[in-house]
């Protein structure tokens, strides 16, 4: 965005703001017959199951521009809603954004929020219909609702695991964390010494994986590959800890996971220990990381298992058994739903 360009928001009014913002907007899917610019958008899924989900993200709680480029907010305003849709088995097709916002922002921020907003589109193939624009006391504020479409009956809920199975995740856990960890760090020392530049130590990945995630398309396209549906299944934004111990309480279960099986990025797990974290309680309690953990029966192992990017962690039990992490040294310790707490950071 050029500084030097500033267009008030008042200067255009709600409906020419819109149009603003809307212009590029593009058409993907076919079940998409009326978009933006009436008073509502028309959807035909053609005889299949919509799944509908909606979130919000407030400045301060969910996301801090200190830190934030606002191309990135809105990559990701969009791929934690797609992010559901995918661990619901579906497809994501269409989606609404509405945002609230403070005189503090000019067209050309909201501008490039949208920009973020549309480049999430065209990578998953998705559909902006509407949305809305009113004006907010202090700071920013998204709303996105997506949805999306899947076979009668395909879809996959929490509540379907069954002892046996065996539970699998994919990609790594931790490094989304650790990205927070690191910016938190930088910004307090920036604050504290009158803006000298943050250093990121050349940590790319973990601060992409907080700024920038991606949802896992991939992963539902490789169960509609390989005809696997699994038993139970939800996208890990809360840690591993609590997101488990969500489809355990609602498929009635219990559950064992092995320490030495939870993947972790090499260099997220260097640096954890550079910061005097323990990665494994990254990834157990940390959050935002978006990949999907789910269960599947046995007989569906040999298909999974050669997935590269795919990581069988433990099984499920019985009720009455628990939920245990078997460590690295061999003892088992209860699972304790954290979910997405800060961590001191040493160092």
């Amino acid at each position: 965005m050029n500084e030097e360009t500033r267009t008030e928001v008042d200067s255009l009014g709600e409906f020419a703001l819109i149009d603003h913002l809307t212009k590029n907007n593009e058409t993907r899917n076919a079940g998409t017959i009326l978009s933006v610019g009436d008073d509502a958008a028309v959807i035909d899924h053609f005889g299949k199951q919509t799944v509908v989900t909606t979130d919000m993200l407030v400045e301060g709680i969910h996301f801090d521009l200190a830190y934030t480029p606002l191309r990135h907010l809105g990559y990701k305003s969009v791929v934690v809603n797609l992010s559901d849709v995918y661990a619901m088995n579906a497809v994501p097709q269409q989606l609404t954004m509405s945002i609230a916002f403070s005189n503090r922002f000019s067209v050309e921020a909201l501008a490039e929020l949208y920009e973020g907003v549309y480049a999430a589109c065209r990578y998953y193939d998705v559909d902006l219909v509407g949305g809305d624009t009113t004006s907010s006391q202090k700071g920013l504020i998204i709303s996105v609702t997506a949805l999306g479409e899947v076979a009668p009956g395909n879809f996959v809920t929490r509540s379907g695991a069954k002892k046996g199975d065996l539970i699998c995740v994919s990609g790594d856990l931790g490094s989304a964390f650790l990205g927070l960890t690191l910016l938190e760090r930088e910004k307090k020392i920036w604050m504290e010494t009158q803006g000298v530049q943050p250093d990121f130590e050349n940590q790319k990945y973990i601060v992409q994986r907080i700024l920038k995630p991606e949802a896992r398309k991939d992963i539902i396209g490789f169960f509609a590959e390989k005809n696997i549906k699994p038993t139970a299944m939800l996208d890990v934004s809360d840690g591993l800890s609590s997101d488990l111990l969500h489809i355990c309480e609602k498929s009635g279960c219990g559950s064992v996971i092995y320490e030495e099986k939870i993947p972790i990025n090499e260099d997220a797990r260097q640096f954890a220990y550079k910061l005097e974290l323990d990665p494994t309680a990254c990834a157990l309690s940390g959050g935002e990381d978006y990949e999907l953990l789910f269960t599947i029966a046995q007989t569906e192992y040999e298909a999974v298992s050669q997935h590269p990017d795919i990581s069988i962690i433990g099984y499920i039990t019985e009720p009455e058994k628990g939920n245990k992490l078997i460590t690295k040294g061999g003892s088992a310790h209860d699972l304790i739903a954290q979910g997405w707490n800060p961590i001191n950071v040493k160092g």
